[in-house]
């Protein structure tokens, strides 16, 4: 997998805006992690998960910042992708960082964009993937994509 070392101040600011969404909308044991999406045409979008007491029921936080992005921008395309975690208030260090998406999201960002950049933990920092990188041999329902 090819890690683009060093984020943009672009990057840098999406990681921002979705630490500042969990920040704001921070449950314990509810909502816990922040995404934000910005579109080819430069809108950020923003959303947290949906945690529910049937844990099939549940929403990740990059499929609602794409759903708010679809419903206002259609299929403007997924320029970059991140999500992150705010860390119980049990816990001692009260870091939000960067968090690689899950396998379901990562084929719902495929299906919506192949070519979208993710951010993604690497080390103690965070690194650009493709979303291609994270999903190599993409389900498809017909002929080879």
């Amino acid at each position: 997998m090819k890690r683009r070392a060093g984020l943009s101040k672009a990057d840098r600011e999406l990681i921002a805006a979705a630490a500042a969404a969990i920040k704001r909308r921070y449950r314990e044991d509810w909502q816990e992690v922040g995404a934000a999406l910005r579109t080819r045409a430069g809108k950020i979008f923003t959303g947290v998960n949906l945690d529910a007491y049937l844990g099939r029921m549940a929403v990740c936080a990059e499929a609602v910042a794409l759903g708010r992005a679809i419903v206002d921008r259609g299929g403007a395309g997924i320029d970059t992708i991140v999500a992150v975690r705010h860390p119980p208030v049990a816990e001692k260090d009260q870091t939000i960082a960067v968090v690689s998406p899950c396998g379901a999201c990562r084929e719902l960002i495929f299906d919506y964009d192949p070519k979208a950049r993710v951010i993604v933990p690497n080390g103690r920092s965070a690194a650009v993937v493709t979303i291609g990188d994270l999903l190599p041999n993409k389900y498809s329902r017909g002929p080879e994509q």
